[in-house]
């Protein structure tokens, strides 16, 4: 935190360069800082603002550099290694970014909502909503989340993705976008961490399998520990929105709907209202499981039409190696006697007794 922000700048920079690090600020760090009082003294905290998109501009240049980075030093020597075709080489690199990318946010995700005590107190998801004031970790947190799906956006014409790859990407973005924009301004930010946290978990086992069977097709044991992540991840995520949105908001106190202090939900929370929305989550949370069942159930099919074929060929090859007759001279024919390969005679001599 930085709370003498102006007078910091004045000490380290004279008076021609201190515009240019009170702009360098406002690119590099959160802006909106106040001091919130609290029993042990003065603490600094944020909040959101129209400035915060000149920092997600200046981080979305850092993620497109980073990404840079990782192709051109990682993925693409381990590809030129593998011989990939075109479609397996984008899966590839598709993944390979992704798993850079889910690994150092469920790090820094789990560092923050442990040491924000989240995890610990369950209770402070809903409690003192709206949460209109954010440590740094959290605010800086969520500037980094934004700035990297937005340079997702021009990174598929970087990386020459397929017409056929770019719906499916440009929705999987949208959807990101819309969840980590709407938690941060609606104020939802402390149950948009732990839905993050769980969110990226499975991906994270789901394309480091990817990686995995790329390099060896026969090895798909991570799809089934991805398998059994991501079952209990949707279990958590429907035992969230249950707890938070069924039993936390709508006991808050101030019920009252105030967008100034950005109280956005519990007005909204009646009983009918409440209902219709953890419907609407459940109805979400069984299609997604739906999709995995039945993504389960044609991988297994075909991992077991597969056994079956090979089994069916190892039964036909051995059929043939018996059905062939047995050899049963090493030498050869000539004139209807044998002869040895060396054109000797097969048969033993006789000794002469001395």
């Amino acid at each position: 935190s930085f709370p003498n922000r102006k007078s910091l700048l004045a000490n380290l920079f004279p008076s021609n360069l201190l515009v240019t690090a009170k702009t360098a600020f406002l690119f590099i760090l959160p802006q909106y800082n106040v001091s919130v009082p609290t029993a042990d003294g003065e603490l600094v905290q944020y909040h959101y603002g129209l400035t915060d998109l000149v920092t997600i501009l200046f981080y979305i240049f850092i993620a497109i550099i980073l990404h840079a980075v990782v192709q051109e030093y990682a993925l693409d020597k381990i590809n030129r290694r593998l011989h990939l075709s075109k479609v397996k080489h984008s899966k590839f690199n598709e993944s390979g970014q992704l798993v850079a990318f889910h690994l150092t946010s469920v790090i820094w995700c789990l560092y923050v909502v442990v040491t924000e005590g989240y995890i610990s107190n369950p209770r402070s998801l809903w409690e003192n909503y709206p949460h209109v004031y954010l440590p740094f970790q959290v605010k800086f947190f969520y500037l980094c989340q934004l700035a990297y799906w937005l340079h997702a956006l021009p990174e598929l014409y970087f990386q020459k993705v397929r017409k056929e790859e770019i719906p499916r990407q440009l929705r999987c973005i949208a959807l990101y976008l819309v969840h980590i924009a709407g938690a941060y301004l609606l104020n939802l930010t402390r149950l948009g961490l732990i839905l993050l946290l769980l969110q990226y978990l499975a991906e994270f086992f789901f394309h480091m399998a990817r990686l995995v069977y790329f390099t060896d097709e026969n090895n798909e044991k991570l799809f089934n520990v991805w398998a059994v992540v991501f079952v209990v991840t949707r279990l958590f995520t429907l035992t969230l929105y249950i707890l938070v949105i069924g039993f936390g908001l709508p006991r808050v106190e101030n019920q009252a709907l105030d967008p100034e202090r950005g109280n956005f939900f519990t007005c909204l929370f009646s009983a009918p209202t409440r209902m219709s929305v953890l419907l609407l989550v459940c109805l979400f949370q069984a299609s997604v499981m739906w999709r995995f069942i039945h993504f389960q159930l044609r991988r297994w099919r075909e991992y077991w039409n597969e056994q079956s074929s090979r089994k069916r060929a190892a039964a036909a090859a051995g059929t043939k190696q018996q059905a062939k007759p047995l050899k049963r001279d090493s030498g050869y024919h000539e004139n209807g006697v044998v002869k040895a390969e060396n054109g000797t005679s097969p048969r033993t001599k006789k000794l002469k007794s001395p």
